[in-house]
């Protein structure tokens, strides 16, 4: 068999019996907290371009949106899954050469489970495959410093995860992925630089490609079976050579997943949790800092920190803000959180926040980039305008996969950003639905979720 048929057989045989409890539990947690972020989104200026062109677009009304309203599956994949990407809010999972974000799957699995007429059991089941494909890949086979996007294993990924929640069988599932995978390869150039909306945008429209070439398989379209080891396939032209034995994976990656405690980006957690805590011991105010200095692990310095994927002290847009760690810092100690309001245009822009941006120094750490993955090490100096020095020091933060998110923890965060869009009865109805997953069908997910309150403007 090629390599892409071998997953497929793992995909094929996936069953929730084969999940452990504590990965049950991590999934629907993991669920819960994507769904908070994705309310929380309903009034982001780019969902409302997009659902603008949906509305002008159309689509068979065979599956819902987030917010009301129906579409056809693979333009539900992009809406939802947009809704739950463009805060920047939703899980992380750390490989040493990527990191990515597995619920970005949970769009396209969704409109694939509700167009099967599925079960909550096949939603997790089928969520947990897109997982482990996903973080599996971004373990074997990182592609960030060659110069592609984390959505190329996403590809894989999300066409898997819909590829099970629609029950194809092994050839199908094999097609399903084998085209995705060599379709999509996307460029980090998304990711670095001058920020768009398209980062938000980049893994809701390879959730959008994967579930379309996903119904594609299902009608007997072909792909390239060698789309791994073939000639000029993704190892010979991106990855290089790896080794998974998908045999002998399971579906437990959620497990090692970690949820945001702010609203930020993954590797800027630890030190978040440490300013803000200075800032609270210490009644730190921000006019009295004189400089701060951040040491931390090489792959935050590089994408957050103004290493190889740009100046972070030029700060304009929300992308811009979300993935500039002196921004972050700096807006942390001026607020006491750092949450979607800290994103405003009217947040980034004023002068106090882009004064002390300007006082933050990054600096990369060779011991600490020795223990990350397995730490989210940093070290956080301050120096008042009186000489008195402030310093803390993390390895992790709440959240992390090693200190992971209660559902206790994860109801508060889904609370704070459902809030504005829904009822207390509506929340309780969508958290309850979750909790009981595994004994409900996906529609009585689905209908809660249509009832959030969207503008029309």
């Amino acid at each position: 068999m090629t390599y892409v048929e071998q997953l497929a057989a793992f995909v094929t045989q996936a069953t929730y019996e084969k999940l452990s409890l504590q990965a049950r539990q991590a999934l629907k947690i993991h669920v819960l907290d994507a769904l908070g972020c994705a309310i929380g989104a309903v009034e982001g200026p780019p969902l409302k371009m997009l659902y603008a062109q949906l509305e002008d677009f159309g689509g068979n009304p065979l599956v819902s949106l987030i917010g009301g309203g129906k579409t056809a599956p693979d333009r539900a994949a992009l809406y939802n899954s947009a809704l739950v990407r463009y805060l920047d809010y939703n899980d992380s999972y750390l490989a040493r050469g990527e990191t990515c974000h597995p619920s970005d799957n949970l769009g396209a699995v969704l409109a694939a489970t509700e167009y099967a007429g599925g079960s909550g059991k096949d939603f997790l089941t089928a969520l947990a495959v897109a997982y482990q494909v996903q973080c599996r890949l971004s373990d074997v086979a990182p592609v960030r410093a060659k110069g592609f996007d984390h959505t190329t294993q996403g590809a894989y990924a999300a066409s898997a995860g819909v590829a099970r929640a629609l029950h194809l069988n092994q050839d199908q599932t094999a097609n399903a992925v084998a085209i995705s995978g060599t379709a999509y390869n996307a460029l980090r150039v998304t990711r670095t630089g001058r920020l768009s909306h398209w980062k938000g945008l980049a893994y809701p429209n390879t959730a959008f490609d994967a579930t379309h070439v996903a119904f594609l398989a299902m009608r007997g379209i072909t792909g390239p079976l060698e789309v791994f080891e073939g000639n000029k396939g993704f190892m010979e032209s991106i990855s290089g050579k790896f080794e998974i034995n998908w045999q002998q994976e399971n579906l437990e990656a959620v497990t090692r997943t970690s949820i945001k405690k702010y609203n930020a980006e993954f590797h800027s957690q630890s030190v978040l949790e440490g300013i803000l805590e200075l800032r609270a011991s210490h009644q730190v105010e921000a006019q009295n800092v004189d400089s701060i200095e951040i040491e931390i692990f090489d792959v935050a310095f590089h994408i957050i920190g103004g290493g190889e994927e740009g100046d972070k002290q030029l700060v304009r847009t929300k992308e811009e803000a979300d993935h500039s760690l002196p921004y972050m810092v700096a807006v942390a100690l001026l607020d006491g959180e750092v949450s979607p309001a800290q994103y405003t245009p009217e947040r980034i822009m004023r002068q106090d926040v882009q004064a002390l941006l300007r006082k933050v120094t990054i600096r990369p750490n060779d011991e600490m980039s020795k223990r990350f993955p397995a730490e989210m090490p940093s070290r956080i100096h301050i120096v008042l305008k009186n000489g008195q020095s402030l310093s803390s020091q993390k390895r992790d933060y709440e959240g992390f996969y090693t200190r992971p998110m209660s559902w206790e923890m994860a109801t508060q965060k889904f609370e704070r950003l459902a809030s504005p869009y829904t009822d207390s009865d509506l929340r309780r109805s969508i958290e309850d639905t979750v909790e009981r997953l595994e004994a409900m069908e996906i529609q009585q997910l689905t209908e809660p979720l249509a009832q959030v309150r969207r503008s029309k403007s």
